[in-house]
């Protein structure tokens, strides 16, 4: 085969080959992850999820709590879903076109590149919650399980799910036994028996653990922060950039179940119709309902527990005996995906689904332009809005983002095949410049996914 005939094989699939579906929900989850993100933009870190830190009341808390409970994880799962969708896509309509190793070749560049982008995004942007970094990296660990069938990718996700929940519960034990350990040392009359070095590290643990749960420890992080985002670009990146070196490694060796739980999922329901809307009524109500339902109910009850233990990771670790956020993340995580999938199958939601699809096609470019417009808005080096908002205020910001992404994605996409980034990751990836203008004779593909 020729270098020529080669590179056209390996041109992105047409724009007749797009699927309307994984576009709309590409959009929807990729807007819906800000919702998430946003007091991560917007506020301290201790702050974000913590309303107890500067004593949220009224509508701030209200909000916390909704947003927390019943959204908390769930944006993220539908993008990882999508995203391992996406690998098989882009693999097997590569291997309709050509033999031997050229498919493999032209993923795992598209993944490298997308691990640079990444990198870009925690250290240049300085977003310390980007996920490309990880997607990147356990994208290419799962290619050795994209020919397998739809059963043994659900029963890779239900590993993945339990080895998540164990992680969690490791965490949580570790920390009770530094606890027990530490109050144990503290029955200790010292006036009568000298503490060994042992005894002494114990107690310091437990006393670590205590301090940094403390409202005092809290605001003085709080304080340091707030000071740092809103200095120069210096200061901005020290903190951000060891925020995101901390965020991923802990993605990386910590949470690799959390993430590929729902890329085996996406594989999955990509192969087996659910993803598409081919699947019986009945498949997707059982989603909802049972999904929305227990996870909603299995959130509300490890929420109350955080609110019982006054938001303190000391006395959580001493109270619960169980941490199951991942399970109610999936629960809840699979109820919204069967709410959105039932408005589809209706055929009564046509005007809501071609809203997102532009946004979904520019999700890639979308996605780092969060971290653009919101570093612009709320960072010392633009507006530096952080820290001065409310926390409801913080959502309408988010609006306002929306409402700008959703705009400029219909008009782009009037003139230009992909959005700009999505233009220059398949350019990366085939390693030949795409031609990117709507009067070309040029070919399109999948988006961020």
């Amino acid at each position: 085969m020729t270098n020529g005939s080669t590179t056209m094989l390996a041109a992105p699939v047409s724009q007749q080959e797009r699927i309307t579906i994984l576009d709309s929900l590409r959009g929807i989850a990729i807007l819906g992850i800000l919702l998430m993100n946003i007091p991560g933009f917007g506020f301290p870190e201790v702050q974000s999820s913590d309303p107890s830190v500067l004593n949220e009341t009224g509508i701030n808390y209200k909000t916390w709590y909704i947003v927390d409970w019943a959204l908390s994880g769930t944006q993220r799962a539908i993008f990882s879903i999508l995203f391992g969708a996406g690998m098989i896509l882009f693999i097997t309509r590569l291997e309709k076109r050509m033999d031997g190793m050229l498919p493999a070749i032209y993923f795992f560049r598209r993944q490298m590149w997308l691990l640079a982008f990444g990198l870009f995004n925690a250290f240049v942007l300085l977003w310390f919650w980007d996920i490309l970094y990880a997607y990147a990296i356990f994208g290419m660990l799962l290619f050795v399980f994209y020919r397998q069938s739809p059963k043994t990718l659900l029963i890779l996700a239900f590993v993945s799910l339990l080895l998540m929940t164990v992680r969690e519960n490791v965490d949580l034990y570790r920390s009770k036994k530094t606890i027990r350990k530490g109050e144990l040392v503290t029955r200790i009359d010292t006036t009568q028996t000298k503490l060994t070095i042992w005894q002494q590290e114990d107690l310091e643990a437990m006393n670590g653990i205590k301090e940094e749960s403390s409202k005092e420890a809290k605001l003085k992080k709080h304080e340091k922060e707030l000071r740092a985002i809103g200095g120069d670009y210096a200061s901005l990146y020290k903190v951000q950039g060891d925020k995101s070196v901390h965020v991923e490694l802990y993605y990386t060796y910590f949470l690799i179940w959390d993430v590929i739980l729902f890329m085996f999922l996406g594989m999955a329901f990509f192969k087996n119709g659910i993803l598409l809307g081919n699947r019986p009524y009945k498949i997707y109500w059982i989603m909802f309902i049972g999904g929305t339902g227990f996870g909603l109910l299995l959130s509300y009850f490890r929420q109350q527990a955080i609110i019982d233990t006054n938001f303190s990771q000391f006395e959580y670790a001493k109270k619960v005996s169980l941490d199951y956020f991942e399970i109610a993340r999936t629960l809840r995580s699979l109820g919204f995906f069967g709410l959105i999938m039932l408005m589809y199958k209706s055929g009564f939601f046509k005007w809501f689904f071609a809203l997102f699809r532009p946004v979904g096609q520019m999700a890639f470019t979308n996605y780092i332009m969060q971290s653009l417009i919101c570093g612009l808005f709320f960072y010392g080096i633009g507006l530096n809005y952080f820290g001065k908002l409310e926390r409801y205020e913080l959502y309408i910001v988010v609006a306002a983002v929306w409402l700008l992404e959703i705009i400029w994605s219909h008009i782009w996409l009037l003139y230009f095949r992909f959005g700009p980034l999505e233009w220059l990751w398949r350019s990366l990836t085939y390693w030949k410049k795409q031609p990117v203008k709507k009067n070309t004779l040029a070919t399109d593909t999948t988006g961020l996914a």
